[in-house]
């Protein structure tokens, strides 16, 4: 299972976007929300599933979406099931506090 991830940094600040591989490039709408996975924020790399949870571990900031990715990201404890958020049927949780 693999997933996109990308290291954004801005000063000295990282940004970890990662997302299930199937969702890149697509849009999602719910009444006034709206996520947009595009290949710039999130098309890093491909890498495995195990990877990025082992990525998304020591990151201080992460902007995560998908059934695979937010499911590993619980089951690892990086995240609350109460933390996620779904647009359109679509999971997707933040952090943004250390």
């Amino acid at each position: 299972m693999k997933v996109y991830l990308k290291i954004h940094i801005r000063d000295d600040c990282e940004t970890i976007a990662c997302c299930d591989e199937e969702l890149l490039n697509q849009v999602f709408r719910e009444g006034n929300l709206k996520i947009e996975i595009s290949s710039e924020f999130y098309g890093g790399g491909l890498v495995k599933l195990e990877k990025a949870i082992e990525i998304l571990k020591h990151a201080t900031f992460f902007n995560i979406v998908g059934e695979k990715i937010i499911e590993q990201a619980i089951n690892c404890q990086l995240l609350p099931k109460e933390g996620i958020r779904f647009i359109n049927g679509v999971p997707m949780a933040l952090k943004m506090m250390v």
